[in-house]
């Protein structure tokens, strides 16, 4: 069944701080999945290797046809686009190459319209304004909204720009942000049938 929760996280300059304080605070069996959605076009990522030290969940770079699965935390790959079909990952160049890159717009967007289960999506620190356009969208399919604190964020750019959308449910610093994430799984859990 692919209706657990799924959690974007989407961030750039300066996101590692807002992952890994986030990570820390996160248990291992929650039954989320957590897929982490930072810029990176022009070298290849580190962080699947990076945060696999701070996570109490396994932490895998996401490769095209991956199936989506709770309890861990899923990487997208530098210079991509990432879209959800079928409980698979896919993944496609990407679609806008030059200029500010639009990666997690269009992976939120495909969440919104291709996933069963509860959402959530979190924008922390970042230039420029990704994934805002795509909130509003979120929260219509019933998912929960949140940005990272400004004053939390190294680069407030993104989370002022979520914020300015009008599409946010919570302005949280990254260890908020994982109670809020618990709370949601504690609450698709109360949900499923038994």
């Amino acid at each position: 069944m692919k209706d657990f929760p799924i959690v974007c996280v989407g961030g750039s300059a300066g996101g590692l701080d807002a992952y890994i304080r986030l990570l820390k605070n996160l248990p291992p069996d929650m039954g989320v999945a957590l897929v982490i959605v930072n810029h990176i076009t022009l070298v290849a990522t580190q962080l699947h290797e990076v945060l696999l030290r701070f996570s109490s969940m396994p932490v895998t770079l996401i490769t095209d046809g991956l199936p989506v699965s709770p309890n861990q935390v899923f990487i997208i790959p530098s210079n991509r686009d990432l879209h959800v079909q079928d409980g698979l990952f896919r993944l496609a160049p990407i679609s806008k190459p030059y200029g500010w890159p639009d990666v997690i717009t269009v992976f939120l967007r495909s969440l919104s319209n291709n996933w069963t289960g509860q959402l959530m999506a979190v924008i922390v620190s970042g230039y420029d304004g990704d994934g805002a356009e795509a909130l509003c969208g979120i929260r219509e399919a019933g998912g929960i909204t949140i940005a990272q604190k400004p004053a939390t964020a190294s680069r407030p750019d993104m989370p002022q720009s979520a914020i300015e959308s009008g599409c946010i449910d919570f302005v949280l610093s990254p260890e908020d942000i994982a109670q809020q994430i618990v709370r949601l799984a504690k609450t698709a859990g109360a949900a499923k049938p038994s």
